[in-house]
């Protein structure tokens, strides 16, 4: 039974299979007719739409065409058109040619003409030229006969009346547009000048040669004497300055013409009192400790001057040269600040008359500079100046010419010169800018002229130049040229022995009419 339940089984399950595959085969047939129809269909559809399309194609081929046609003959009708207009303007200028030609030929006929007649007046302008000729040397010849004079003296005559004519008329004309221009000048100049002193006002102090040193008590006194004086001999040694010890109460007074060395001088003793030590080896220590400290405070007010100045770098020496100017004093002015005044006025009235205004206050700067060194060298101030300067690196040809011809020592090249002899005048010309009196200064000047005038030969002398020069006026007949040079040496000679004053004094002896005319 089990055997045969077994075998029903495997009969069933082969069964099973059989139909299952049978059931397999009969869905994939059915389903590959399916396909089979879609596919046909499918096709079908894309040959409706490939004729569709190839249809559509056709039509819009042949309405391109269509439009390519017409295009085409637009164009041509439109190149027709043009060829056509063309062809008018080429008639039109063909016409145009011929009718210009015809014109040329009338022009051509008609200058033929005109050629003919200026021939014949030129022939007929020719003839009367040469009967002009012939006449005017007839009448040349009966002019020379009545009048006996030849052809080149009539001619000198004759030019040299037109020059005396024309001469007058240019003289006159010269002597008005000069009296124009000085007017002009002037006027424009006095408005500069009252611009610059009106735009810069300093302030005027006058030094003296004499410092005083207060001290605590007399007693004081004693001790800066020393015994048998060794103090106070040992002081002036070193200093180079005079101290006056004398009945005036808590004061003692040091005097120098060098104001460094004065001012040394004061303040070393004004380290000794209140130090107390006063002797010889302390008063050399102290006065070699002021003397180092004043170089530095010299160089220090030297570096300050450029810098208010505001003229750029400028060689230490100069510097130094200028912080010295500080200790110096012309008819009791303080150098620097007057110095400093010119800078600022030259450089004011540069710049109104549109110049370098920087230039212009390094040569009112620079223009005294000399008299930093005018004891130690031989020579007037502006000379020594432009020595130092051009010395110590300064290669501009207007500073150096300002400061040499400032005070018309030489012959004046640059405007800038003009300037800075300007402003040297306003600054010293201030009310109260010197010391010296009205009274004083005619006097000087009247020495001057007096000693000068008491030499043989000499009929004038005047002092000029603020009594830096003095011009004498020789007698050419009394007179040669080697007693000129003798008596210009004697002059000079007695003034150096006669008469005190600052720097140099230039003597010129002149024994001959000298004509003097500006050339501008």
């Amino acid at each position: 039974m089990g055997q045969l339940e077994a075998i029903i089984s495997c009969l069933a399950a082969l069964v099973g299979v059989a139909l299952g595959f049978a059931g397999v085969r009969l869905l994939d047939r059915s389903r590959l007719k399916s396909v089979r129809a879609q596919a046909e269909s499918i096709a079908k559809s894309a040959r409706e739409e490939a004729e569709k399309i190839k249809k559509e194609a056709e039509l819009k081929a042949k309405d391109d065409l269509y439009h390519q046609r017409e295009e085409f003959k637009r164009e041509t009708e439109q190149v027709r058109a043009e060829l056509r207009d063309q062809e008018r303007r080429l008639a039109r200028r063909e016409d145009g040619l011929e009718e210009k030609g015809r014109d040329l030929q009338k022009r051509e006929r008609s200058l033929e003409s005109l050629k003919t007649k200026l021939t014949e007046r030129k022939n007929e302008v020719e003839k009367r030229g040469q009967d002009l000729e012939k006449s005017i040397e007839q009448q040349m010849r009966k002019l020379h006969e009545i009048t006996g004079l030849g052809r080149e003296q009539a001619e000198r005559i004759l030019m040299e009346r037109m020059e005396r004519e024309l001469s007058e008329r240019i003289a006159s004309r010269l002597q008005k547009y000069e009296e124009q221009l000085r007017q002009s000048s002037e006027e424009r100049s006095r408005r500069i000048l009252a611009t610059a002193i009106h735009r810069y006002a300093a302030e005027h102090t006058c030094d003296t040669t004499v410092s005083t040193v207060d001290i605590p008590s007399d007693d004081m006194k004693g001790r800066i004497i020393g015994r048998e004086g060794r103090n106070i001999r040992t002081f002036e040694k070193c200093t180079g300055v005079d101290v006056i010890v004398d009945d005036t109460p808590g004061v003692v007074i040091v005097s120098a013409f060098d104001n460094i060395r004065r001012e040394i001088a004061r303040l070393s003793l004004s380290k000794l009192i209140q130090d107390g030590r006063i002797h010889p080896s302390r008063i050399e220590e102290l006065v070699a400790e002021t003397q180092s400290e004043m170089e530095k405070h010299i160089l220090e007010v030297g570096r300050q001057a450029v810098q208010d100045a505001n003229i750029g770098s400028l060689h230490e020496k100069l510097v130094q040269l200028l912080g010295r100017l500080k200790f110096r004093t012309s008819y009791s002015q303080n150098v620097l600040q007057h110095s400093l005044e010119v800078c600022h006025l030259c450089g004011m009235m540069a710049e109104e008359l549109g110049l370098d205004g920087r230039l212009a206050r390094r040569c009112g700067l620079l223009h005294d500079i000399g008299k930093a060194a005018d004891h130690e060298m031989e020579g007037g101030h502006p000379k020594i100046g432009a020595q130092l300067a051009g010395r110590h690196g300064e290669t501009s040809k207007e500073v150096l010419h300002a400061i040499a011809g400032h005070h018309d020592d030489v012959t004046i090249d640059h405007v800038y010169t003009v300037l800075v002899a300007a402003a040297d005048a306003i600054s010293a010309s201030r009310p109260g800018a010197r010391r010296e009196t009205l009274e004083k200064y005619v006097k000087r000047l009247e020495e001057l002229e007096t000693v000068a005038s008491g030499f043989p030969g000499v009929e004038h002398a005047y002092a000029i130049q603020a009594g830096r020069e003095v011009r004498v006026i020789a007698n050419a007949s009394q007179t040669t040229d080697s007693d000129a040079i003798k008596v210009c040496h004697d002059i000079a000679k007695a003034i150096e022995e006669q008469l005190h004053y600052p720097g140099e004094i230039k003597v010129t002896v002149v024994r001959e009419t000298r004509a003097v005319e500006f050339a501008r």
